[in-house]
């Protein structure tokens, strides 16, 4: 007999079948199960509405079906565009039990030695050199059981898995279907390594950072745009701001943060940012601090970033798979 919860069931179905859904994908996915239900009975009192409450109560739903599993069906806002993005997360953190099903434990091993060195990048840079990547096949204190051809195999996976982001630079950084799935995780593991954006709170890897010394503020593109069109001052220390994320007075988060040398060693957990145990360079504090600011502002040049998350198109293929990814357009150029 067919009851209005099966749209529940058939939604779970079509998301557990993909990756990182946007929200307009969602919510045609559930429009979708509304009508295969209606259509099995058209008697069952189930409908389709627009109205952003009714999706929070279906979201809602699901996820107290959810609990007992340990899972989420959690959103985020995609880092560059501000776009709302869903996906199934495992809200267990002791294993990286989503790429289980995809790759054995040596190729887990690597993913997350790889992600380890984006989350200690230098300079708040959150990404790696496809060498730096590389290098951690044989840099860790236990060497990986792959030859420098797999790891590039692998690498290339990752991104068309959706695990990691691929620049124009050729620069990995975290997708955001890894800061979904993968986010109990890293808590966990680098609690004292990432940074929160100062206005959502959520981890940040791309986007802004006030230029004054010692100041904590950071925040994602979009929610500096939100939060400048109200308020001129930095939340954290009152610095006067500029009004657009392409003028001069911030430095970047992410890829433009990243300046020559920067993937020259590697990082170790627990090690200061400018001493470790393989050759890292030594700076006075204060002169780190500025020629952090000048270097930013000088790598505030066009960079690509691909993704690999289901667009809206998607939901209009006949059999129902997700669409290769396709490059967003680079951040905001900085002058």
């Amino acid at each position: 007999m067919v009851q209005a919860g099966d749209v529940r069931k058939l939604f779970l179905q079509a998301v557990f079948s993909r990756g990182v859904l946007s929200e307009n994908l969602a919510k045609v996915l559930w429009k979708k199960c509304i009508e295969a239900v209606k259509a099995a009975d058209e008697d069952v009192e189930v409908s389709y509405s627009n109205d952003p409450e009714i999706w929070d109560e279906f979201i809602e739903s699901i996820n107290i079906s959810l609990n007992d599993l340990d899972f989420e069906f959690k959103s985020i806002q995609d880092e560059l565009d501000g776009k709302k993005l869903f996906a199934m997360v495992n809200r267990k953190d002791d294993e990286l039990a989503q790429l289980a099903t995809d790759y054995n434990g040596v190729e887990i091993t690597y993913f997350k030695a790889v992600v380890e060195q984006i989350i200690l990048a230098r300079n708040e840079s959150f990404s790696v050199s496809s060498l730096a990547a590389l290098r951690e096949v044989s840099a860790g204190k236990e060497k990986i059981n792959l030859t420098k051809s797999q790891a590039e195999i692998l690498l290339g996976s990752f991104v068309a898995n959706s695990w990691l982001l691929r620049s124009k630079r050729g620069r990995y950084s975290l997708s955001p279907r890894s800061l979904l799935e993968l986010l109990p995780y890293i808590k966990s593991t680098y609690t004292d390594d990432i940074i929160e954006c100062t206005i959502c709170h959520e981890i940040v890897t791309k986007g802004i950072a006030c230029k004054r010394d010692n100041c904590k503020a950071r925040m994602h593109y979009h929610c500096f745009e939100t939060y400048r069109r109200r308020h001129p001052n930095c939340p954290a220390c009152s610095l006067n701001w500029p009004q657009n994320v392409t003028d001069n007075g911030l430095l970047p988060v992410g890829e433009l943060a990243i300046r020559d040398g920067d993937d020259g060693s590697r990082q170790t957990r627990g090690s200061p940012d400018s001493d470790s145990d393989e050759e890292m360079e030594d700076e006075p504090s204060h002169t780190q601090t500025k020629s952090r600011q000048t270097q930013r502002s000088q790598a505030a040049k066009k960079t690509g970033k691909s993704r690999n998350v289901d667009s809206e198109e998607e939901s209009e293929d006949k059999d129902g798979t997700d669409e290769e990814a396709e490059d967003l357009p680079p951040p905001k150029q900085r002058k």
